[in-house]
């Protein structure tokens, strides 16, 4: 299992937009992927699962990947968090 905390560089958070791209990102993947914010967390399969986290820029949350593949799975979510969610 791999855990990542990400700061959120968005200035306008975790809108559809970029939640839609996350969930399309982590279906290539068969390690389960979640994301956690505070004390509640949500599997990254559905873009409802995201936004009810209403996550905001400058907010922290966690990424948790268990599986086979989950090392790949970190490094292009790593990607995501990193750099493109900077230009969704």
């Amino acid at each position: 299992m791999i855990t990542k905390d990400y700061i959120i560089t968005s200035a306008q958070g975790m809108h559809a937009r970029p939640a839609t791209q996350l969930v399309k990102l982590v279906k290539g993947f068969k390690s389960a992927t979640s994301l956690k914010k505070g004390d509640k967390t949500v599997k990254l399969n559905s873009l409802l699962n995201i936004l009810s986290l209403s996550i905001k820029g400058g907010e922290t949350v966690s990424v948790i990947m268990d599986g086979e593949d989950e090392v790949s799975a970190a490094v292009i979510i790593d990607d995501f968090f990193t750099k493109q969610l900077k230009e969704l």
